[in-house]
């Protein structure tokens, strides 16, 4: 008899946005597999019982640390054992989740996904920007800031997405900040669009600092910005100044 793997979202950084599913399948859990921008205090939600296996790939990391973590979901998996794949924010918005269900389904092991409230989404409402409003954004595209190494050539094309949405979330992004605004604004943004990146979102260290796609660069390195950060462009940037509430 095999065991099931639960690919679980940890949500954002704040551990009061996990939900209710997520703590049922942690506190039942066998094996957790987690990852590092999951927070202290959900791991300690993890029951003294179960084996807590740190699978965290940090910047720079060989790209087949994935393939270490593909083959240990299998092997608990294949020992009869409740196996919980815990991620930060989602498990498939940029978290490899749809790569791991394809592997697990191509050795017949059973899942479930989790969906967990995207860093994304929970860093732009607790920093009192709403990504959509009817006033501004009809409009919302959340990009991967860095692309797998192992492809060819960039697919995300910065500068047809300056003048066709109107927010853009840039997930892991910081390091290409320049070179990013510097595309959109060569595909026709204004230059004055504003830019907001936002450190550790939701979590007491949360920091934000504000600026526009000429200048938002030059900020981050001044205000000594590093990652987990989300970079948020579009008008209801200004729309913090109003609703910001933390």
């Amino acid at each position: 008899m095999t065991g099931k793997v639960y690919l679980v979202g940890a949500g954002p950084g704040d551990s009061k946005l996990i939900t209710m599913r997520a703590v049922e399948l942690i506190q039942k859990a066998d094996v957790v597999l987690y990852d590092r921008l999951v927070s202290k205090k959900i791991v300690s939600m993890i029951p003294k019982t179960a084996k807590k296996v740190y699978v965290g790939r940090s910047v720079g990391d060989d790209t087949s640390h994935q393939n270490g973590t593909n083959d240990l979901m299998v092997e608990y998996a294949k020992s009869t054992k409740h196996v919980v794949r815990l991620k930060g924010g989602d498990p498939i918005i940029f978290g490899r989740g749809g790569e791991e269900a394809e592997f697990l389904k191509d050795h017949k092991v059973k899942y479930e996904i989790v969906p967990g409230i995207t860093s994304g989404i929970g860093s732009a409402t607790y920093a009192g920007i709403p990504l959509t409003h009817r006033k501004y954004a009809s409009s919302v595209v959340f990009v991967t800031g860095h692309e797998d190494p192992e492809k060819k050539q960039e697919i995300v094309k910065w500068k047809n997405l300056a003048k066709s949405v109107d927010t853009i979330v840039i997930m892991m992004g910081l390091s290409r900040i320049d070179v990013i605004c510097k595309q959109l604004i060569a595909g026709g943004m204004d230059k004055k669009t504003p830019v907001a990146v936002i450190q550790n979102g939701t979590t007491p260290q949360q920091k934000m600092i504000k600026g526009n796609v000429t200048n938002i660069a030059k900020k981050v390195k001044e205000h000594k910005m590093i990652p987990p950060t989300n970079i948020i462009i579009g008008n209801v940037v200004d729309l913090s100044d109003v609703i910001g509430w933390k």
